[in-house]
């Protein structure tokens, strides 16, 4: 097991630090470069520059009143998921529009994978 995650290209878990402007403050957002990839992948597909992106995943979690004091985290878990709803069928890797999907669907279904997934193994 461990060779198929030791194996992989060492460069994907080199961290980059990038500057990027959020509401005219700059600051410093150090990743893997696997999860910048994965950024850039779902930048991607709604057409929006990687900072854009970012900066519309801060100001929406504000507005849904996320406590984002570890906003690096924050991206990691965003990839994480993307990842784990493609893996799931809920997504298709390709460039249809993330915005243009029906969220709630996907969520309730999210939801009841995990209420599965929670029932088969639960914590020990």
């Amino acid at each position: 097991m461990c060779q198929l995650f030791i194996g992989a290209d060492e460069s994907l878990w080199e961290s980059q630090t990038r500057s990027i402007r959020i509401d005219g403050v700059v600051t410093s957002v150090r990743l893997e470069l696997f999860y910048w990839n994965t950024l850039a992948e779902i930048a991607h597909r709604d057409a929006l520059p990687l900072n854009k992106m970012i900066t519309s995943l801060y100001f929406e979690s504000l507005e849904s009143n996320h406590d984002i004091s570890n906003f690096t985290s924050f991206l990691r878990v965003c990839c994480s998921r993307y990842l784990s709803l493609i893996a799931d069928g809920a997504l298709l890797r390709n460039d249809d529009s993330l915005q243009a999907l029906d969220a709630t669907t996907i969520l309730e279904a999210e939801n009841h994978r995990r209420r599965e997934r929670l029932a088969r193994y639960p914590n020990e």
